[in-house]
């Protein structure tokens, strides 16, 4: 074999081994959603001064899923499908998100909390397992602190209990960027105030700049069953800050989901659906 054609097969076979690794590393993807399927119930609630869109699916024991910020509802459209085989779900736009009007109310996750409950009340149902992924997930354990009586499990993925918990290089990393500027062409697509995403943005930042802030005390009340959920390879949210999280709230049980990141229900998921109903399920 002469060195040209030697270097020429060891450069192929770099490039389809670097093609294989590439394909293999879906936590760098940001797939898009599947297609939502169609709701037997959706419309909005009139809450806490919005108005706010949900969607309901399927009959059984009902599940609450929450986004995260910046994001809507037909982020979950994985998950609805999995999960209305067997249970009610019940998905929303959070205030200012997606569907769903804003005010000049400063954000706070008390407040975002208390939507969704008030949005539960509208629907008539008492109680419910949620799913949440970042701030949705923050608004499950706001929930779980103040209003247990309204939860039976808490799945809460990519979420943060104090803003340190935060990883600092996440401005800079490139699958979040590219999710900010999706979420701002879905803005434009699907919100009632299209020309007001910079505004949004700033509104909420806010409260990120300074929510949530629950001690070590705080969390050690919460009852309700919880499962702490991350990627493992989450661009957002450090590994110690999760694990620390799993070791305060009582009983809480510690789920790492394989080559995946902050995006998880959307890299993997399949994995991610039966995680969340293997925990809810649970006898």
């Amino acid at each position: 074999m002469t060195r040209f054609l030697k270097a020429f097969v060891f450069v192929t076979l770099f490039l389809i081994s670097a093609g294989f690794a590439s394909a293999e590393e879906r936590w760098l993807t940001l797939p898009e959603p599947a297609a939502m399927p169609k709701p037997d119930q959706s419309g909005y609630a009139p809450v806490n001064g919005i108005q706010m869109y949900y969607a309901v699916f399927g009959a059984g024991d009902p599940i609450l899923l929450i986004h995260g910020g910046l994001g809507h509802a037909d982020i979950w459209a994985s998950q609805v499908a999995a999960m209305s085989k067997t249970h009610k779900v019940i998905v929303a736009d959070s205030r200012g998100h997606g569907r769903s009007t804003r005010t000049e109310q400063p954000y706070g996750y008390d407040l975002m909390a208390s939507d969704y409950l008030a949005l539960l009340d509208y629907l008539k149902i008492d109680k419910t397992a949620l799913v949440g992924w970042s701030d949705g997930g923050i608004i499950g354990i706001d929930i779980a602190l103040h209003h247990p009586e309204r939860l039976t499990r808490l799945f809460a993925q990519a979420a943060n209990v104090t803003t340190d918990g935060v990883d600092p290089g996440v401005m800079t990393n490139k699958t979040f960027a590219a999710y900010i500027e999706r979420s701002g062409r879905d803005y434009k697509k699907m919100s009632k105030t299209p020309d007001q995403y910079d505004a949004f943005v700033s509104q909420i930042s806010h409260m990120w700049g300074s929510e949530p802030a629950w001690t070590k005390e705080q969390l050690a009340k919460i009852t309700t069953p919880t499962a702490i959920v991350a990627g493992d390879h989450d661009e957002a949210i450090e590994r110690e800050h999760t694990e620390y999280m799993a070791s305060v709230i009582p009983g809480a049980k510690l789920i790492i989901l394989p080559d995946a990141s902050h995006f998880a229900m959307l890299q993997a998921p399949d994995e991610y659906s039966q995680a969340a109903l293997d925990f809810i399920d649970a006898k």
